[in-house]
Protein backbone atom coordinates (compact mmCIF):
# COMPACT_ATOMS: atom_id res chain seq x y z
CA UNK A 1 0.00 0.00 0.00
CA UNK A 2 1.34 3.28 -0.97
CA UNK A 3 2.07 6.20 1.47
CA UNK A 4 -1.10 8.31 2.32
CA UNK A 5 -1.54 12.26 3.47
CA UNK A 6 -3.83 10.65 5.87
CA UNK A 7 -1.73 8.72 7.62
CA UNK A 8 0.33 11.74 9.15
CA UNK A 9 -3.06 13.17 10.87
CA UNK A 10 -2.21 11.81 14.49
CA UNK A 11 1.41 13.55 14.03
CA UNK A 12 0.64 17.16 12.40
CA UNK A 13 -3.32 17.41 12.97
CA UNK A 14 -6.20 17.99 11.25
CA UNK A 15 -5.72 22.03 10.31
CA UNK A 16 -2.66 21.15 8.33
CA UNK A 17 -3.90 18.43 6.47
CA UNK A 18 -7.14 20.13 5.61
CA UNK A 19 -4.88 23.56 4.14
CA UNK A 20 -2.77 21.17 2.15
CA UNK A 21 -6.17 19.36 0.75
CA UNK A 22 -7.55 22.99 0.04
CA UNK A 23 -4.68 24.54 -1.76
CA UNK A 24 -3.89 20.84 -3.52
CA UNK A 25 -7.82 21.48 -4.84
CA UNK A 26 -6.39 24.52 -7.22
CA UNK A 27 -3.96 21.95 -9.14
CA UNK A 28 -5.83 18.81 -9.80
CA UNK A 29 -5.55 19.12 -13.32
CA UNK A 30 -1.68 20.35 -13.38
CA UNK A 31 1.25 18.14 -13.96
CA UNK A 32 4.43 18.16 -12.20
CA UNK A 33 8.11 16.78 -12.81
CA UNK A 34 10.82 16.78 -10.69
CA UNK A 35 14.54 15.85 -12.07
CA UNK A 36 17.47 14.71 -10.10
CA UNK A 37 20.66 12.47 -10.77
CA UNK A 38 20.39 9.43 -8.34
CA UNK A 39 17.11 7.63 -7.42
CA UNK A 40 19.08 6.49 -3.74
CA UNK A 41 21.49 8.16 -1.26
CA UNK A 42 21.51 11.27 -0.28
CA UNK A 43 18.91 13.85 0.97
CA UNK A 44 17.30 14.64 -2.28
CA UNK A 45 16.39 11.78 -3.61
CA UNK A 46 14.95 10.34 0.40
CA UNK A 47 12.81 14.13 0.05
CA UNK A 48 11.53 13.03 -3.36
CA UNK A 49 10.50 9.85 -2.63
CA UNK A 50 8.06 10.56 -0.17
CA UNK A 51 7.02 13.99 -1.74
CA UNK A 52 6.14 12.97 -5.21
CA UNK A 53 4.30 9.72 -3.70
CA UNK A 54 2.20 12.41 -1.22
CA UNK A 55 1.74 15.06 -3.85
CA UNK A 56 0.29 12.11 -6.09
CA UNK A 57 -1.70 11.27 -3.16
CA UNK A 58 -3.61 14.21 -2.43
CA UNK A 59 -4.56 14.77 -6.41
CA UNK A 60 -1.45 17.12 -7.56
CA UNK A 61 0.14 14.93 -10.40
CA UNK A 62 3.96 14.25 -9.90
CA UNK A 63 6.37 12.61 -11.58
CA UNK A 64 10.24 11.77 -11.29
CA UNK A 65 12.92 11.46 -13.62
CA UNK A 66 16.53 10.33 -12.84
CA UNK A 67 19.17 12.19 -15.38
CA UNK A 68 21.40 9.32 -16.78
CA UNK A 69 25.66 10.15 -16.19
CA UNK A 70 28.44 8.33 -17.12
CA UNK A 71 31.04 7.75 -13.85
CA UNK A 72 33.12 10.84 -15.67
CA UNK A 73 29.91 12.97 -15.53
CA UNK A 74 29.57 11.82 -11.83
CA UNK A 75 33.18 12.70 -11.46
CA UNK A 76 33.12 16.18 -12.51
CA UNK A 77 29.98 17.16 -10.93
CA UNK A 78 31.42 16.05 -7.79
CA UNK A 79 34.14 18.93 -8.74
CA UNK A 80 31.45 21.31 -9.28
CA UNK A 81 29.53 20.35 -6.18
CA UNK A 82 32.89 21.41 -4.41
CA UNK A 83 33.83 24.23 -6.45
CA UNK A 84 30.30 25.70 -5.96
CA UNK A 85 30.85 25.21 -2.02
CA UNK A 86 34.48 26.59 -2.24
CA UNK A 87 36.93 24.59 -4.26
CA UNK A 88 38.78 25.22 -7.90
CA UNK A 89 36.78 23.48 -10.93
CA UNK A 90 37.04 22.05 -14.23
CA UNK A 91 33.97 21.52 -16.74
CA UNK A 92 33.24 18.92 -19.84
CA UNK A 93 30.84 16.47 -20.13
CA UNK A 94 28.50 18.36 -18.46
CA UNK A 95 26.98 19.79 -21.23
CA UNK A 96 26.86 16.80 -23.65
CA UNK A 97 25.41 14.50 -20.69
CA UNK A 98 22.77 16.67 -20.57
CA UNK A 99 22.23 17.47 -23.61
CA UNK A 100 22.18 13.42 -24.65
CA UNK A 101 19.38 13.54 -21.94
CA UNK A 102 16.91 16.01 -23.65
CA UNK A 103 17.30 14.24 -26.26
CA UNK A 104 15.37 10.61 -24.91
CA UNK A 105 13.76 12.22 -22.32
CA UNK A 106 10.42 14.07 -23.43
CA UNK A 107 8.62 16.68 -21.13
CA UNK A 108 5.09 17.44 -21.91
CA UNK A 109 4.38 19.24 -18.17
CA UNK A 110 2.80 22.11 -16.50
CA UNK A 111 5.92 22.47 -14.49
CA UNK A 112 9.78 21.54 -14.25
CA UNK A 113 11.64 21.70 -11.03
CA UNK A 114 15.73 20.96 -11.38
CA UNK A 115 17.49 19.72 -8.33
CA UNK A 116 21.35 20.45 -7.49
CA UNK A 117 23.61 20.93 -10.43
CA UNK A 118 23.80 18.10 -12.69
CA UNK A 119 21.17 18.28 -14.79
CA UNK A 120 21.11 22.26 -14.43
CA UNK A 121 21.66 22.89 -17.90
CA UNK A 122 18.37 20.57 -19.02
CA UNK A 123 16.62 23.85 -19.79
CA UNK A 124 18.81 25.11 -22.83
CA UNK A 125 18.27 21.60 -25.04
CA UNK A 126 14.19 22.39 -24.85
CA UNK A 127 11.71 24.17 -26.23
CA UNK A 128 10.60 26.39 -23.26
CA UNK A 129 7.08 26.26 -22.90
CA UNK A 130 6.46 26.04 -19.28
CA UNK A 131 8.44 27.49 -15.51
CA UNK A 132 11.15 25.88 -14.64
CA UNK A 133 12.35 25.65 -11.13
CA UNK A 134 15.85 25.50 -9.92
CA UNK A 135 15.95 24.04 -6.27
CA UNK A 136 19.29 24.03 -5.16
CA UNK A 137 20.43 21.95 -2.22
CA UNK A 138 23.86 22.96 -1.50
CA UNK A 139 25.43 25.76 0.43
CA UNK A 140 26.51 28.38 -2.61
CA UNK A 141 27.13 31.35 0.34
CA UNK A 142 30.95 31.17 -0.90
CA UNK A 143 31.21 29.83 -4.40
CA UNK A 144 34.18 29.36 -6.36
CA UNK A 145 33.76 32.66 -8.90
CA UNK A 146 34.35 31.24 -12.14
CA UNK A 147 32.06 27.88 -12.31
CA UNK A 148 29.32 30.75 -9.90
CA UNK A 149 29.63 32.68 -13.50
CA UNK A 150 29.40 29.84 -15.64
CA UNK A 151 26.58 28.23 -14.17
CA UNK A 152 24.88 31.33 -13.96
CA UNK A 153 24.14 31.22 -17.75
CA UNK A 154 21.43 28.33 -17.26
CA UNK A 155 20.18 29.67 -14.34
CA UNK A 156 18.93 32.41 -15.44
CA UNK A 157 16.37 30.43 -17.75
CA UNK A 158 15.35 29.66 -15.07
CA UNK A 159 11.71 31.31 -13.38
CA UNK A 160 12.67 30.61 -9.87
CA UNK A 161 15.25 29.36 -8.04
CA UNK A 162 14.52 27.76 -4.31
CA UNK A 163 17.60 27.42 -2.04
CA UNK A 164 17.25 26.11 1.69
CA UNK A 165 18.45 29.27 3.32
CA UNK A 166 17.95 33.14 3.56
CA UNK A 167 21.82 33.60 3.51
CA UNK A 168 21.68 31.46 0.12
CA UNK A 169 20.23 33.97 -1.58
CA UNK A 170 22.41 35.75 -4.22
CA UNK A 171 22.49 39.24 -4.86
CA UNK A 172 23.75 39.16 -8.43
CA UNK A 173 21.47 36.39 -9.48
CA UNK A 174 18.53 38.32 -11.40
CA UNK A 175 16.18 35.56 -11.35
CA UNK A 176 13.67 35.49 -8.09
CA UNK A 177 14.83 33.71 -5.59
CA UNK A 178 12.61 31.60 -2.64
CA UNK A 179 13.49 29.76 0.54
CA UNK A 180 12.00 26.59 1.23
CA UNK A 181 13.15 24.31 4.05
CA UNK A 182 14.45 20.92 3.16
CA UNK A 183 12.22 17.87 5.11
CA UNK A 184 12.44 14.29 6.75
CA UNK A 185 9.21 11.79 6.49
CA UNK A 186 8.24 10.91 10.05
CA UNK A 187 7.29 7.35 8.73
CA UNK A 188 9.52 6.63 6.70
CA UNK A 189 11.92 3.54 7.63
CA UNK A 190 14.72 6.03 8.84
CA UNK A 191 12.47 7.82 10.84
CA UNK A 192 9.28 5.80 11.79
CA UNK A 193 9.29 4.43 15.76
CA UNK A 194 11.49 1.49 16.42
CA UNK A 195 10.64 -1.56 19.46
CA UNK A 196 13.46 -2.14 21.69
CA UNK A 197 14.00 -5.09 20.58
CA UNK A 198 14.42 -4.03 16.88
CA UNK A 199 16.89 -1.79 17.74
CA UNK A 200 19.03 -3.91 19.68
CA UNK A 201 18.70 -6.68 16.50
CA UNK A 202 19.61 -4.22 13.79
CA UNK A 203 22.89 -2.45 15.94
CA UNK A 204 23.53 -6.20 16.31
CA UNK A 205 23.59 -7.35 12.98
CA UNK A 206 26.39 -4.04 11.96
CA UNK A 207 28.34 -4.99 14.86
CA UNK A 208 27.54 -1.92 17.43
CA UNK A 209 28.06 -2.53 21.27
CA UNK A 210 25.54 -0.72 23.26
CA UNK A 211 27.65 -1.41 26.63
CA UNK A 212 28.93 2.20 26.54
CA UNK A 213 27.80 5.75 25.34
CA UNK A 214 27.79 6.25 21.77
CA UNK A 215 27.98 9.50 20.01
CA UNK A 216 28.35 9.20 16.38
CA UNK A 217 27.87 11.06 12.95
CA UNK A 218 26.24 10.05 10.24
CA UNK A 219 26.66 11.33 6.85
CA UNK A 220 27.90 10.85 3.57
CA UNK A 221 31.69 10.15 2.76
CA UNK A 222 32.40 13.74 2.02
CA UNK A 223 34.86 16.02 2.45
CA UNK A 224 33.23 18.38 4.10
CA UNK A 225 31.93 16.23 6.51
CA UNK A 226 35.60 16.67 8.06
CA UNK A 227 35.32 12.69 9.86
CA UNK A 228 38.68 12.90 10.40
CA UNK A 229 37.91 15.84 12.64
CA UNK A 230 35.66 13.96 14.26
CA UNK A 231 37.88 11.18 15.43
CA UNK A 232 39.86 13.49 16.74
CA UNK A 233 36.95 15.18 18.97
CA UNK A 234 36.36 11.55 19.85
CA UNK A 235 40.18 11.12 21.28
CA UNK A 236 39.64 14.22 23.25
CA UNK A 237 36.16 13.36 24.63
CA UNK A 238 37.16 9.85 25.15
CA UNK A 239 40.26 11.24 27.88
CA UNK A 240 37.00 12.40 30.30
CA UNK A 241 34.20 9.88 29.09
CA UNK A 242 34.56 6.18 28.30
CA UNK A 243 32.37 5.85 25.26
CA UNK A 244 32.28 4.67 21.63
CA UNK A 245 31.98 6.50 18.07
CA UNK A 246 30.10 5.18 15.58
CA UNK A 247 31.15 6.70 12.28
CA UNK A 248 28.31 6.06 9.70
CA UNK A 249 28.38 7.14 6.20
CA UNK A 250 26.47 6.41 2.41
CA UNK A 251 28.07 7.08 -0.61
CA UNK A 252 25.38 7.89 -3.66
CA UNK A 253 25.71 6.97 -6.83
CA UNK A 254 26.51 9.98 -8.09
CA UNK A 255 29.69 10.97 -5.48
CA UNK A 256 32.65 8.74 -6.77
CA UNK A 257 35.01 10.69 -4.10
CA UNK A 258 32.94 8.80 -1.17
CA UNK A 259 35.24 5.41 -1.96
CA UNK A 260 38.40 7.06 -2.06
CA UNK A 261 37.75 8.60 1.75
CA UNK A 262 35.71 5.86 2.86
CA UNK A 263 39.35 3.47 1.97
CA UNK A 264 41.14 6.46 4.11
CA UNK A 265 39.29 6.31 6.90
CA UNK A 266 39.59 2.76 7.26
CA UNK A 267 43.52 2.87 6.92
CA UNK A 268 43.32 5.92 9.78
CA UNK A 269 40.84 4.52 12.17
CA UNK A 270 41.73 0.42 12.34
CA UNK A 271 43.94 0.75 15.66
CA UNK A 272 41.53 3.46 17.38
CA UNK A 273 39.71 1.41 20.13
CA UNK A 274 36.15 1.60 20.86
CA UNK A 275 35.78 3.53 17.03
CA UNK A 276 33.78 1.92 14.52
CA UNK A 277 33.12 2.78 11.05
CA UNK A 278 30.17 1.74 9.17
CA UNK A 279 28.54 1.95 5.45
CA UNK A 280 25.32 2.66 6.35
CA UNK A 281 22.77 2.51 3.79
CA UNK A 282 20.14 0.14 5.78
CA UNK A 283 17.89 3.18 7.00
CA UNK A 284 16.46 0.90 9.98
CA UNK A 285 19.85 0.61 10.92
CA UNK A 286 20.67 4.65 10.87
CA UNK A 287 17.00 4.89 12.93
CA UNK A 288 18.40 2.19 15.23
CA UNK A 289 21.58 4.53 15.55
CA UNK A 290 20.11 7.49 15.90
CA UNK A 291 17.40 6.76 18.93
CA UNK A 292 20.37 4.83 20.56
CA UNK A 293 23.03 7.58 20.74
CA UNK A 294 23.75 9.51 23.25
CA UNK A 295 25.31 12.43 21.20
CA UNK A 296 24.65 12.94 17.29
CA UNK A 297 27.46 14.75 16.09
CA UNK A 298 28.05 17.05 12.37
CA UNK A 299 31.44 18.60 12.39
CA UNK A 300 30.82 19.67 8.70
CA UNK A 301 33.37 22.55 7.62
CA UNK A 302 30.48 23.36 4.79
CA UNK A 303 26.69 22.09 4.83
CA UNK A 304 23.48 22.87 2.68
CA UNK A 305 21.28 21.00 4.94
CA UNK A 306 22.22 17.87 6.61
CA UNK A 307 18.95 16.24 7.26
CA UNK A 308 20.64 13.62 9.42
CA UNK A 309 20.40 16.59 12.14
CA UNK A 310 16.61 17.04 11.25
CA UNK A 311 16.61 13.15 11.82
CA UNK A 312 18.71 12.98 15.21
CA UNK A 313 16.74 15.84 16.40
CA UNK A 314 13.36 14.33 15.41
CA UNK A 315 14.55 11.22 17.39
CA UNK A 316 14.65 13.16 20.62
CA UNK A 317 18.72 13.01 20.54
CA UNK A 318 20.82 16.48 21.00
CA UNK A 319 23.20 17.76 18.11
CA UNK A 320 26.33 19.11 18.54
CA UNK A 321 27.20 20.85 15.58
CA UNK A 322 29.29 22.90 13.25
CA UNK A 323 27.81 26.59 13.09
CA UNK A 324 28.11 27.08 8.93
CA UNK A 325 25.64 26.70 6.21
CA UNK A 326 21.75 25.11 7.46
CA UNK A 327 23.05 23.58 11.06
CA UNK A 328 22.33 26.89 12.37
CA UNK A 329 18.23 26.43 11.12
CA UNK A 330 18.24 23.07 13.21
CA UNK A 331 20.36 23.57 16.01
CA UNK A 332 19.38 26.34 18.05
CA UNK A 333 22.26 27.09 20.22
CA UNK A 334 21.69 25.85 23.95
CA UNK A 335 18.00 24.86 22.99
CA UNK A 336 18.21 21.91 20.72
CA UNK A 337 22.08 21.30 20.72
CA UNK A 338 25.15 23.33 20.63
CA UNK A 339 26.60 25.13 17.73
CA UNK A 340 30.48 24.78 17.62
CA UNK A 341 33.32 27.09 15.01
CA UNK A 342 34.04 24.15 12.73
CA UNK A 343 37.60 23.71 13.21
CA UNK A 344 37.56 24.27 17.19
CA UNK A 345 38.18 20.49 18.17
CA UNK A 346 38.58 21.66 21.79
CA UNK A 347 35.28 23.02 21.59
CA UNK A 348 33.44 20.24 19.90
CA UNK A 349 34.78 17.77 22.10
CA UNK A 350 33.41 20.17 25.58
CA UNK A 351 30.11 20.00 24.24
CA UNK A 352 29.95 16.31 23.94
CA UNK A 353 31.21 15.51 27.24
CA UNK A 354 28.99 17.88 28.88
CA UNK A 355 25.84 16.07 27.67
CA UNK A 356 27.48 13.04 28.40
CA UNK A 357 27.92 13.89 31.72
CA UNK A 358 24.66 15.50 32.18
CA UNK A 359 21.40 13.71 31.47
CA UNK A 360 19.04 16.03 32.07
CA UNK A 361 20.54 18.63 30.22
CA UNK A 362 21.03 16.16 26.77
CA UNK A 363 17.43 14.91 27.50
CA UNK A 364 15.88 18.28 27.91
CA UNK A 365 17.58 19.74 24.37
CA UNK A 366 16.70 16.23 22.78
CA UNK A 367 12.88 17.45 23.48
CA UNK A 368 13.06 20.63 22.27
CA UNK A 369 15.15 19.54 18.74
CA UNK A 370 11.74 17.19 18.75
CA UNK A 371 9.37 20.16 18.55
CA UNK A 372 11.34 22.19 16.57
CA UNK A 373 11.44 19.66 13.69
CA UNK A 374 7.46 18.97 14.05
CA UNK A 375 6.88 22.82 13.73
CA UNK A 376 9.38 23.23 10.74
CA UNK A 377 10.95 20.31 8.98
CA UNK A 378 8.31 17.52 8.39
CA UNK A 379 7.24 16.46 5.13
CA UNK A 380 3.62 17.40 6.02
CA UNK A 381 4.99 21.18 5.93
CA UNK A 382 7.11 20.61 3.30
CA UNK A 383 4.64 19.68 0.61
CA UNK A 384 2.71 22.93 1.95
CA UNK A 385 5.26 24.84 0.90
CA UNK A 386 5.33 23.37 -2.32
CA UNK A 387 2.01 23.69 -3.33
CA UNK A 388 1.98 27.63 -2.44
CA UNK A 389 4.92 27.74 -4.76
CA UNK A 390 3.65 26.10 -7.67
CA UNK A 391 0.27 28.19 -7.14
CA UNK A 392 2.36 31.30 -7.00
CA UNK A 393 4.71 30.40 -10.27
CA UNK A 394 2.03 28.11 -12.71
Amino acid sequence: MGKCIDDYREIVGDELLYEIYTKARRLSNKHILHINSTYQGGGVAEMLNSIILLMNDIGVFTGWRILHGTPDFFSITKKFHNALQGDKMKQRLYIECNENFARFTHIDHDLIIVHDPQPLPLIKFYRKRQPWIWRCHIDITCPNRELWNYIKTFIIRYDMVIVSDEKYKKEDLPVPQCVHYPSIDPLSSKNKPLSEDTIHKYLHKFGVPTDKPIITQISRFDKWKDMEGVIKVFELVKQEVDCRLVICGDMAPDDPEGQQIYYRLIRKTRHIKDLLLVIGDNQIFVNALQNIASVVIQKSLREGFALTVTEALWKGRPVVASNVGGLPLQVIDGKTGFLVEPNDIEGFANRVVKLLKEPELARELGENGRAHVKKNFLVTKSILDYLDIITRII
